[in-house]
């Protein structure tokens, strides 16, 4: 959970722009999208794999 101190005289905006940039920082959202499905392993190993083919051969041309 984060938690934000207020400071005297600060105002919301500033607050929230704080709360953004700390949720930003520990990847939380990214975490919980991730977890709304279940991938299995293998899926996911097969899916970094295919990524990675595919960066060498987008990025081998330039």
């Amino acid at each position: 959970m984060l938690v934000i101190n207020v400071k005297e005289e600060e105002s919301i905006d500033r607050a929230l722009k704080r709360y953004k940039r700390k949720v930003q920082s520990t990847k939380l959202i990214k975490e919980l999208r991730k977890r709304q499905h279940f991938t299995k392993p293998s899926v996911a190993r097969r899916q970094e794999v295919l990524n990675a083919v595919y960066r060498e051969k987008y990025f081998a041309d330039k």
